[in-house]
């Protein structure tokens, strides 16, 4: 099974994989062995599009060449366009949209001749987890309602959902007791979770009944959406050892014309105040944001209050997107799109720029002893490759630490920052 997409894309992966798991087939790493490919595609920007498709044409070749008997396709490009895509790939045998989901193996079984009684929907507790034996994602809600004007998401995963609390805290206990001891909340908008079956903003009380899970170390929530980060929010974090000191607030711009454009709830002053307290409340708290560059109608003079204020703020972790234009949606249809190369050279002007900061943040660190998780060895098992609070898998840095030969991997340890590398990573020592 391949996966494309977000972290919220991958929990509906390791969901299908549990079914397949459950009716004893065999998960294999190598596609010429695999009998059933699967490619859960994402269909957020363009370049997520092109790679999903070419990894079915890939995936293609292995029905004429290997043991492939069924190629599947399901996810978010799919929810989009599926229809064109039956047209444009007959290799692949079945398209399942997300709107299918809930009949989803009834139509496998269907396609592969093999009826069963088994659950017909994808079942978080069924779930197979694919980042490791200590690191696991855990999804609190469905689809989105904030209609920023450059987002699909809406319109392939539909409005804001959440999951019920005591079902979320069941699969936090199940996730406990298998070993995992770091959780990655996740929703498309986390701050607002709650909100449409609770009539209030539940994420803080959320958080706190996380804390309560034995075995449960440490506790992380990404996409924090400025408006809704509250004074009880802030002192949730601030007051739970669990809760790592890490906010993923994204923002993407701080031009009042670019964001009331973009549809979006913040104002430049609203960003300013939010940000100034949470460092104010707490010391050594990690900020991680992204921002768009070349959204329709961004002048220089937009983009000039977008890089002056990056400059001042100096975030932990920044990323930037070049808009990219996505049907359906309202910033599609505005004239005044902004040429690639104006986009590009705002996109490299800001990452150099964002280089300098971080390598300023990361030599703060110097000599300073930090708690890590072991999340691997390096090839050559020359190297510990580890974590702190300050940084999430697959998107931030990794310390490097000589092996010793005595750590296990999903084991808490304590380093010295000893360096640090240009591509933000850092070296360290087992203290």
């Amino acid at each position: 099974m391949y996966h494309f997409g977000c972290s919220k894309n991958l929990v509906d992966t390791e969901m299908c994989i549990g079914i397949f798991k459950k009716e004893k087939f065999e998960i294999v790493n190598n596609p010429k062995e695999a009998e059933i490919i699967i490619i859960n595609t994402c269909g957020f920007i363009e370049s997520a599009k092109q790679e999903a498709i070419n990894c079915i044409l890939e995936m293609a070749e292995y029905k004429k060449a290997g043991n492939c008997k069924f190629l599947i396709a399901m996810g978010c490009l799919v929810q989009r366009y599926k229809k064109e895509l039956e047209k444009a790939l007959p290799e692949v045998d079945l398209f399942l949209s997300i709107d299918e989901y809930d009949n989803l193996w009834e139509k496998i079984s269907t396609l592969i001749n093999k009826q069963t009684k088994s659950a017909n929907t994808l079942d978080y507790l069924e779930r197979v987890v694919s980042t490791g034996n200590t690191t696991a994602y855990l999804k609190i809600a469905e689809g989105c309602s904030n209609r920023c004007t450059y987002c699909a998401i809406p319109y392939i995963r539909g409005p804001y959902v959440s999951r019920k609390m005591e079902d979320i805290l069941e699969e936090a206990k199940l996730l406990a007791n298998s070993g995992i001891k770091e959780i990655i909340v996740i929703a498309q908008d986390t701050t607002k979770y709650g909100i449409d079956i609770y009539g209030e903003l539940k994420l803080p009380e959320l958080l706190k009944e996380l804390c309560k899970i034995d075995g449960i170390r440490w506790i992380r929530f990404l996409y924090a959406y400025p408006e809704s980060i509250t004074d009880e929010l802030i002192e949730v974090v601030k007051n739970n050892d669990k809760i790592c000191k890490y906010f993923d607030i994204p923002l993407q711009h701080f031009s009042n014309k670019v964001l009331k454009r973009m549809n979006r709830k913040s104002d430049s002053n609203s960003i300013k105040n939010i940000i100034e307290k949470i460092r104010k409340e707490i010391p050594d708290v990690i900020i991680r944001t992204t921002m768009i560059v070349g959204f329709p109608g961004e002048t220089e003079e937009d983009f000039f209050e977008l890089y002056e204020f990056i400059s001042e703020t100096k975030f932990e972790k920044l990323g930037v997107f070049k808009y990219s234009k996505e049907d359906g949606t309202p910033a599609s249809k505005i004239k005044e799109q902004v040429h690639y190369k104006t986009k590009q050279a705002r996109y490299d002007k800001i990452m150099k720029m964002q280089e300098k900061i971080s390598k300023i943040k990361l030599e703060e660190k110097i000599g300073r002893v930090y708690e890590a998780l072991v999340d691997g060895f390096s090839e050559n098992n020359e190297y510990i490759c580890a974590r702190s609070y300050m940084d999430i898998p697959n998107e931030d840095g990794t310390i490097f630490i000589k092996n010793n030969g005595k750590v296990k991997q999903g084991e808490f340890i304590k380093c010295e920052i000893i360096s640090a590398r240009e591509n933000y990573d850092l070296i360290g020592k087992l203290v």
